[in-house]
């Protein structure tokens, strides 16, 4: 009569664990959910403020309606981006056109000197700050979610539950090429 307990104890230890373990995955895959709403978050906000700084650059600068394109073109793919591959790329974009838009600023010290101007710029530079955080915050999200799935024993069960692995946010191949800003045109 005995019998029955140590495998009835080995299963309800073992539906212990499983689910223990599985609810850890959630709470790393959610995590890493937050952790992309947060990378959204502060894209939108550096987004949000592009309009205002171009409007401002406009100002000084009419002619260089090229760059005003290439800036909205590039804010539009961020905002329409569905993964973080594409949101990787169009933030990219977005970061060398910013660029060129600023060094456009550097031609007009009238600019420079603007009050809306410096704080359109100061509260881009801050916004930048928070996005290089936020994809910190993410991408170590992202690896204790992924080492966790690798490990043993979760490794025999994340995948039956349907966790797999999820994407670090990674630069685009160019991002270390400094942007070409040419005033000849």
């Amino acid at each position: 009569m005995k019998k029955w307990l140590l495998p009835v104890g080995i299963i309800v230890i073992l539906v212990i664990i499983l689910s223990s373990g599985y609810n850890n995955l959630v709470k790393l895959s959610e995590g890493v959910n937050s952790s992309w709403s947060q990378v959204q978050n502060q894209l939108q906000r550096r987004a949000d403020l592009i309009p205002n700084l171009v409007q401002t650059v406009k100002g000084y600068a009419a002619h260089e309606q090229e760059i005003f394109t290439q800036v909205a073109e590039a804010r539009a793919k961020l905002a329409g981006a569905a993964s973080v591959g594409e949101a990787a790329q169009a933030d990219q974009a977005l970061n060398s056109a910013l660029g060129r838009l600023l060094a456009i600023a550097e031609n007009y010290p009238q600019l420079k000197a603007d009050a809306n101007f410096r704080a359109l710029q100061d509260e881009l530079a801050g916004t930048e700050n928070r996005v290089a955080t936020a994809r910190m915050d993410y991408n170590n999200a992202v690896q204790a979610y992924n080492t966790k799935i690798k490990v043993f024993p979760t490794s025999l069960y994340a995948g039956i539950f349907g966790f797999g692995p999820k994407d670090y946010f990674q630069a685009a191949e160019n991002a270390n090429t400094v942007p070409n800003v040419d005033f000849s045109k």
